[in-house]
């Protein structure tokens, strides 16, 4: 099967559960577990040969015992630093110490680990593929990790789960960090103990994870087949579901690993058998490919009648109704009745009931959201939207991901009108000359008003770049001003008008 026809049978939105090597594609500071001991072992003794001699004694039945080896690894770790406080490692110790001060014990070993994966540093070929994954967003339901490192957060913009934190939380919009977060050191699962307590208390955690395996498309990122992860989730859900029913099938039909293989520009999804202790083979569907960006573009594509973060929101609100919160709940008919596509929910305020769609400000406050994820649901309604001629509203990038919009030409038109209304009204001579929005920015002399018309006067004539703008818009302090709306309609029109 195409991967284009599995992923357009999904019905809802899919769960991506992500491994290391999700992180070695992106990113030049990303280590496998073995990589990454062998590199703190390394900077602590000043060779590999100590590594070699712990991991030689730590085979068991001709494998490597990662667990164990971080165990003895990180007593070497944190008794050199006890022993040699402002040595090289002094920043190490600084921060453990700091820590203690607060009555929070935390291991210098696991300190050094965050510190090593706390920079992202990607690779500067993957930045393709890297844009088409932030389009996917609206469409990923949550993200289960084990990895440590804020890779996922920094992609999705989702929020991080740690440790009881999965257990209390609302699916939609989450990264489950089953392993631990460089937020969170003390909670990073890497050593034969952390493991021991990590079982106690993962079967709750496994509980709150079967329900999303059971319900939503599972996409295995960053995997091997044989990754000892894979199995363990699927012995999880075949020890609660038996493998030939119904529903197990529903389950492995919705199961998708993605496998690496360099170089190759494969489309098709293929079956694949896999052997588990204590059960029959479980055939599941494997994707083996290098070309990653067809995989993401399919996902972006993908149409479900709600994006994923609509329904965070509206979890938010359940939560607070269920909880005794002061939410008034109306309801202006008999919904058993309904079918389900005659079905809405809607929820704002009382003051506005007739509220169903973003209006213009909050569309231009989300522009670069919508425009790199391509959410084309958002402007669905923008031919609702009354726009005044003299507003700035930026059309052309809303187009480019939505040709649908009726409006769009006449929008376009207005838009470019008032881009030149606002240069006719700027007087700066042609020998002005600032190479970045910084450097206007710090000029004490120019007044705010004086700097915006700057700022779009070099912009306009190519003197500041279209990305220092782009950089500057995103940080922009109050996006509810005259001056952000205008830069922003010169932005939008430079960079997706013809």
């Amino acid at each position: 099967m195409n991967i284009n026809e599995f992923i357009s049978s999904f019905k809802n939105h899919p769960v991506l559960f992500i491994g290391t090597g999700f992180s070695l594609r992106y990113l030049e500071n990303s280590y496998s577990w073995d990589n990454l001991l062998k590199k703190v072992s390394i900077n602590l003794f000043g060779t590999g040969e100590e590594y070699y001699n712990i991991k030689s004694r730590c085979e068991e039945n001709g494998k490597y015992n990662y667990e164990k080896i971080a165990t003895i690894l990180e007593a070497q770790f944190n008794n050199f630093l006890e022993r040699n406080r402002n040595g090289k490692f002094k920043y190490i110790n600084d921060i453990f110490f700091e820590n203690m001060e607060n009555d929070l014990n935390v291991s210098r070993f696991k300190i050094y680990i965050s510190e090593l994966l706390n920079e992202l540093n990607y690779k500067d070929d993957m930045h393709d593929e890297l844009v088409q994954l932030k389009k996917v967003k609206k469409n990923i339901g949550s993200i289960i990790t084990t990895n440590y490192d804020k890779l996922i957060e920094d992609i999705f913009d989702f929020i991080p789960l740690v440790g009881n934190d999965i257990l209390l939380s609302n699916p939609y919009g989450a990264v489950y960090k089953i392993h631990g977060s460089i937020s969170e050191p003390r909670n990073i699962i890497i050593t034969a103990d952390d493991y021991l307590e990590f079982s106690k208390s993962y079967e709750l955690i496994r509980a709150q994870l079967l329900s999303l395996f059971i319900h939503n498309p599972i996409i295995f990122l960053g995997y091997s087949i044989s990754d000892t992860n894979i199995k363990d989730i699927l012995k999880t859900i075949f020890s609660y579901v038996r493998p030939n029913t119904e529903q197990a099938k529903k389950i492995r039909d919705n199961f998708l690993l993605v496998e690496y293989e360099k170089d190759s520009t494969n489309l098709q999804v293929i079956e694949h058998d896999i052997d588990i202790e204590g059960f029959s083979t479980l055939r599941i569907n494997k994707f083996k490919t290098d070309n990653y960006l067809e995989l993401y573009k399919r996902l972006s594509e993908l149409q479900l009648p709600v994006s994923a973060m609509d329904i965070r929101k509206v979890q938010n609100v359940m939560k607070e109704i269920t909880s005794g919160g002061e939410i008034e709940v109306k309801i202006t008919e008999d919904i058993d009745s309904m079918s389900n596509s005659d079905k809405i929910l809607v929820i704002g305020s009382s003051k506005s009931v007739s509220y169903d769609f973003m209006n213009a400000p909050e569309l231009m406050d989300k522009y670069f959201n919508i425009i790199e994820e391509e959410n084309t649901q958002l402007l669905q309604p923008i031919d609702k939207i009354r726009i005044q001629s003299n507003q700035y509203f930026p059309m052309f990038g809303f187009e480019k991901i939505n040709p649908s919009i009726e409006s769009a030409e006449k929008l376009k038109e207005q838009q470019v009108i008032k881009i030149k209304e606002e240069l006719e009204r700027i007087d700066i001579g042609e020998d002005t000359f600032y190479n970045s929005i910084d450097n206007i920015l710090k000029c004490d002399q120019l007044g705010y008003v004086k700097m915006i018309r700057i700022i779009f006067w070099s912009v306009y004539y190519n003197k500041i770049s279209i990305d220092n703008l782009e950089e500057y818009l995103k940080t922009y302090d109050n996006k509810d001003k005259t001056s952000y709306r205008k830069l922003l309609c010169l932005y939008d029109w430079k960079k997706h008008s013809n």
